[in-house]
C-alpha cells in the first residue's frame, strides 16, 4: 500500500526531483506540508477559544505579578481558583489539538518524509560557510553521515514549514 502512495507521489512531484535542486524540492515541500498543516490547524481548532485563552492567561500572568509583589496571599490563593479554569480551558484546546489535528496530520507528515527519505536521505540541502553546532547535534542525533556543516533534507523541511507556518499564522490571526 505504501509504495502505492509512494509511486502516486512520483508521479507527481517526480520531474521536479529530476529537474531541479535538493533545495529546491524540499523548500517546495516544506511550504506545502506547513501551508496544509497551517491551515487545517485554522478550520478545526476554535481559533476565537484559542484566543481567549491566550488573552485570560496573559492576565493572569499580570494579576500574579503583581500579587506576588505585593505579597497578598489572599490575592494569591483567589489566583489559584482561576488558575484551575484556565488550566481547564488550556486542556480543551489542547485536546482539540491532539485529536482533531495531529492524529491527521502525523500519517500525512510519516508518508511524506518516508518518500523524500527514498531521494535524499544522504544528500546535503544547505551547506554553512562553517560548522554549525546545530546541524552537527541533529547529525548524530540521527547517526547521518553529513558533515556538520551540511544540512540534510530533515532539517531544512523543518526550518521552511516553520517559517512557512509562523508567516501563515500571522496572516490568519492564529493565537
Amino acid at each position: 500500500m505504501i509504495e502505492g502512495i509512494y509511486s502516486f507521489l512520483d508521479s507527481i512531484f517526480g520531474p521536479m526531483i529530476q529537474s531541479y535542486h535538493p533545495i529546491v524540492v524540499v523548500t517546495v515541500a516544506g511550504a506545502i506540508l506547513g501551508a496544509f498543516f497551517t491551515l487545517l490547524n485554522y478550520v478545526l481548532v476554535d481559533q476565537e477559544k484559542v484566543k481567549r485563552l491566550q488573552r485570560k492567561s496573559k492576565e493572569f500572568q499580570k494579576k500574579y505579578r503583581e500579587a506576588q509583589a505585593a505579597k497578598d496571599e489572599k490575592k494569591l490563593k483567589k489566583l489559584q481558583q482561576e488558575q484551575m479554569e484556565l488550566m481547564k480551558l488550556q486542556s480543551e484546546v489542547m485536546k482539540d489539538t491532539m485529536f482533531k489535528v495531529t492524529l491527521l496530520t502525523l500519517p500525512i507528515f510519516w508518508i511524506f518524509f518516508g518518500w523524500l527519505r527514498r531521494w535524499y536521505v544522504e544528500v546535503g540541502i544547505a551547506k554553512a560557510p562553517f560548522n554549525f553546532f546545530l546541524f552537527d547535534w541533529f547529525h548524530r542525533l540521527y547517526h547521518s553521515g553529513l558533515p556538520p556543516s551540511e544540512l540534510g533534507y530533515i532539517g531544512w523541511y523543518i526550518l521552511t514549514s516553520m517559517i512557512v507556518g509562523y508567516i501563515l499564522r500571522k496572516l490568519l490571526d492564529m493565537g
